[in-house]
């Protein structure tokens, strides 16, 4: 199974919002590859020594949230990546990475 995630964006908010100084973008094409990115996540996190505060949504949801503090991940299926489009709501937000 593939757990590459395709349009990965690495937004710098941290002069924008209050409490994050990262969010990080991503959209996967199905919902094992949702779970896989999000499994392998959480797995690389914990053996960094870097806890998941909060997670938000389900595989099948279109949009997982991994809270990691000073970080927010945004696991997106394409369709939801396109209607919600955080990248506009974020536009303030400095974007440092963009792996397409």
């Amino acid at each position: 199974m593939d757990k590459q995630a395709e349009d990965v964006l690495l937004l710098d908010v941290h002069s924008i919002c209050s409490y994050a100084d990262y969010f990080i973008l991503l959209t996967a094409d199905n919902r094992r590859q949702t779970g896989a990115i999000l499994d392998e996540m959480v797995k690389q996190m914990k053996e960094a020594g870097v806890s998941t505060h909060h997670q938000e949504g389900e595989n099948d949801s279109g949009w997982i949230l991994l809270d990691l503090g000073d970080v927010i991940v945004h696991i997106f299926a394409p369709e939801e990546r396109a209607f919600y489009h955080l990248e506009e709501l974020w536009s303030r937000a400095v974007p440092l990475v963009r792996v397409q």
